[in-house]
Parts: structure tokens; C-alpha cells; sequence
């Protein structure tokens, strides 16, 4: 009897995968690059990797049913008249009126209000109905200028000029022309239905000594009540909050790769700027290099999605964090009770791919008038809501285990990393040992 091996099953490569195949076939029928929505799919170092150390015998923990741990926190000290202040640590990102429905956006309004925190306005300006139902409104300024008008300017509680966005680091917006509606085209000057492109740096300044008669100018407008964030996208994360900060910024907004867009390249979105969990401690190091750390507050954003992630930004350094993807899931998108509707978009529920095309069957990423209806922004806005109180509830577990009585207490001392690439980015100790790779004496 012949022994015959049997044939081997066919090996298909890891770096020219089926999505990489797919991709050079799609670019060669069309010639068009990719657009979509959301943000990085690539999976990369992130909070998750890291781990807090409950107390024991070296730490006092605190009895959550009869010691508090505080949530608050004030923005905008250093120069503002008005700083504001929050209830959480925990604040809305910034999505447009465009990107967005106008119910969305009242949705985010009413939720943030409910939990005491803040919402951002996005580019294209501010809306009434967002206003309205904002307690705390914070207005972006952004390189687009759209809707911009000093009115609004005034009518914010806080001003945000955006420099960069964590999905597309050094590139500019997109709108695509299906969102352009009739109010859309109104707002931001621009013909309905035509797809737009924002600048990707602002008209009138090109470095940061231009940056800091910009801030000057807003103060000005604003009788230096209103706080003056400064939004940068997570690239170099050191020098850019440096520079924010001697620009005169009160806040600096540090935006990692994990965060979303509405639009943009995916070869943006995958291939430019740095994890969320690269850029804290840079960040909190130039503040703190500067003499500023606390009194120039650090907002972090870009895949925060629970309270651990909450409470570990805030242990390598954050005052505060924004959320934007998780919001939006909260209030109810890429629910799979429209999965149906989402496969015959080419979609899934949970892929995000669909919020560039203007065709969202929740209501949320959509100017159409009959899905838009489909949102109900009260019923939304307490959703969020209570997705932020578990978020503030879960960050409080995690500070007082590991004894601390205000979740501003917790410190890098706290955690302990599972990867070497935790470690090297968090500076934290790998798991079980007490060096991570760059320590000094090592």
C-alpha cells in the first residue's frame, strides 16, 4: 500500500489578505480612492492593555456605599473669566450639524445636559436647537470658517479652535453632497448637494506665534469670558501641547487615531497619526515640563468607550475625556435592530462605514427628513444620559479600589501594563515587574 500525503489546503498571504485584494481591485475599476465614516479598524494598542492595581494592604480602599469619590471638574481657569464647570470628567465630542441630524444633535444636547457635562458644536455652526437644549455648549472653531459668526461666538460658553482631528491628523473635512441639504447649504454658504472639501489648516495663521493673536482676537470678541480650547489630532503629541499651551490656550484637546470621522480617506484613517494610548503621556509631560499641568487642562479623546477607560485617561494625565463613536451608539446608531437595512446599504450593523452617505436608517448620520424622523431626541438624549452615569459610576469603582476619593487622584502608580507596547507608550510598569522599556537606569 502507497502512502500519499494529503494536498495541502491553499495559503493565502497576510499582507495581501482578501480586504487588501479587494481594495486593488475596487482602485483599479474606479480609479477613486476610498471615502467612509467612523475610524480605525486596525487593531492597536489601547487602554485595554492596561490594568489598575486595586489596594490592599499597601492602599486603603474606599466603601462605595459610604465614601465619596468626586467626578467634577472645572475647565478654563488659567485665563477665562467664566471657566466652566462639569458634574463628570466626561464631555461630548464634536459632530456637525450636517454630519449629523438636527434630532441627533438635539439628542446630544439633552443627554450631556441631563449628566451635568458639556456638547460641542462641530464644523458648520451652531444650531438653535442645539443651543437650546445645551446647558454647556462648546463652539468649534474650525479651518472651514463655516456658519462661523461672532454672535455665535459670544452665545457659546467655550470656544474650541480645532488644528486636528485624530482620524485625519494634517487633513482637511468632508461633507459629502447627499448631506448637503437645503439648511445645511445655508449655514455653511455652500450650493446643496454638491460635495464639499474643508481646508485642512486655517486661512490666516500658519504657525503657532499666528495662533496665539488668533486666541487673543477670540478673547477679545468675547470679553475673555469664554474658555479657549485648542483641538489637536494625535501626531506629535509632545510639541503640539506645548505649543498650544504657550499660544495661550486654557485647554488643550488631544485627539489619538482611535477617534472618528464623518468622512475622510481610509487611507487617512488607517495610516496617519498615533494611538489614543501613545499621546497622554507626552501630552501631560509637556504640560507638566511647562508648569502647567492642571492649570492648563488635558482633554482626551478618540475610542473612550467605559468608565475604565475614563479612569485610566485620567491616571496617565487627562483632566477630562470626549466621546464621540460611543455617544452615538448610545443614542442608537448602528443598532442591530436595522441590520436589515444596513445590508442593503452594503453595511452591518457596528461597521460605520455608512455615516459618510447620508442614508442612516437610525436617524442619526442622515439629512433625510424621513429617517432623521425616525429619531426621537428626548427618548435618545435620556439614553445617553444614562450611558454616561454608568461611565461615571464604573470610573468611581476603579478610583475608590484603588483608594482614592476623587477620580483627579488617580495617578500612573495605579496601573500596570499587559504588553511590552503598553508599557513603552503608557510608561507604566509591564505586568509583574517594575521596568518598562525606556525607564531610566535600565
Amino acid at each position: 500500500m502507497t502512502y500519499q500525503n494529503p494536498p495541502m489546503p491553499p495559503r493565502k498571504s497576510a499582507t495581501f489578505d482578501d480586504h487588501t485584494l479587494a481594495e486593488i481591485r475596487r482602485a483599479a475599476a474606479t480609479g477613486i480612492y476610498d471615502i467612509r465614516g467612523g475610524g480605525t479598524k486596525r487593531k492597536l494598542p489601547h487602554l485595554d492593555d492596561l490594568l489598575f492595581l486595586g489596594a490592599s494592604m499597601s492602599r486603603y480602599p474606599l466603601e462605595g456605599y459610604r465614601e465619596t469619590c468626586g467626578t467634577g471638574v472645572t475647565l478654563g481657569t488659567r485665563f477665562a473669566k467664566k471657566p466652566i464647570t462639569l458634574k463628570i470628567p466626561i464631555t461630548i465630542a464634536g459632530m456637525s450639524f450636517g454630519s449629523l441630524s438636527a434630532n441627533a444633535k438635539e439628542a446630544l444636547g439633552r443627554g450631556a445636559s441631563l449628566a451635568g457635562t458639556s456638547t460641542t458644536t462641530g464644523d458648520g455652526g451652531m444650531t438653535d436647537e442645539e443651543r437650546g437644549h445645551s446647558e454647556i455648549l462648546v463652539y468649534q472653531y474650525l479651518p472651514s470658517r463655516y456658519g462661523m459668526n461672532p454672535r455665535d461666538l459670544r452665545r457659546a460658553d467655550a470656544i474650541e479652535v480645532v488644528v486636528g482631528q485624530g482620524a485625519k491628523p494634517g487633513g482637511g473635512g468632508m461633507l459629502l453632497g447627499q448631506k448637503i441639504s437645503d439648511r445645511v447649504a445655508a449655514m455653511r454658504d455652500l450650493p446643496k448637494g454638491i460635495d464639499q472639501r474643508s481646508a485642512c489648516r486655517h486661512p490666516d495663521w500658519t504657525g503657532p506665534d499666528d495662533l496665539e493673536i488668533k486666541i487673543g482676537e477670540l478673547r477679545e470678541i468675547t470679553d475673555w469670558e469664554k474658555p479657549i480650547y485648542v483641538k489637536v489630532g494625535g501626531a506629535r503629541p509632545y510639541y503640539d501641547t506645548a505649543l498650544a499651551a504657550k499660544a495661550g490656550a486654557d485647554v488643550v484637546v488631544l485627539d489619538g487615531m482611535q477617534g472618528g470621522t464623518a468622512a475622510t480617506q481610509d487611507v487617512f484613517i488607517e495610516h496617519v497619526g498615533q494611538p489614543t494610548l501613545a499621546c497622554i503621556r507626552p501630552a501631560a509631560q509637556a504640560l507638566q515640563d511647562l508648569g502647567l499641568h492642571r492649570e492648563v487642562q488635558l482633554v482626551i479623546s478618540g475610542g473612550i468607550r467605559s468608565g475604565a477607560d475614563v479612569a485610566k485617561a485620567i491616571a496617565l494625565g487627562a483632566d477630562a475625556v470626549s466621546i464621540g463613536t460611543a455617544a452615538l451608539v448610545a443614542i442608537g446608531d448602528n443598532d442591530p435592530a436595522y441590520e436589515e437595512e444596513y445590508r442593503k446599504l452594503g453595511s452591518t450593523a457596528g461597521a460605520y462605514d455608512d455615516w459618510h452617505e447620508g442614508r442612516d436608517p437610525a436617524g442619526i448620520t442622515t439629512q433625510d427628513p424621513e429617517l432623521a424622523a425616525r429619531l426621537d431626541p428626548v427618548r435618545a438624549g435620556r439614553r445617553l444620559a444614562n450611558y454616561l452615569k454608568v461611565m461615571t459610576l464604573e470610573a468611581q469603582t476603579i478610583a475608590r479600589a484603588c483608594g482614592h476619593n476623587h477620580l483627579h487622584n488617580l495617578e500612573p502608580e495605579d496601573l500596570v501594563a499587559l504588553t511590552l507596547e503598553a508599557a513603552a507608550m503608557a510608561r507604566v510598569p509591564l505586568a509583574g515587574t517594575d521596568w518598562y522599556p525606556g525607564k531610566a537606569g535600565f
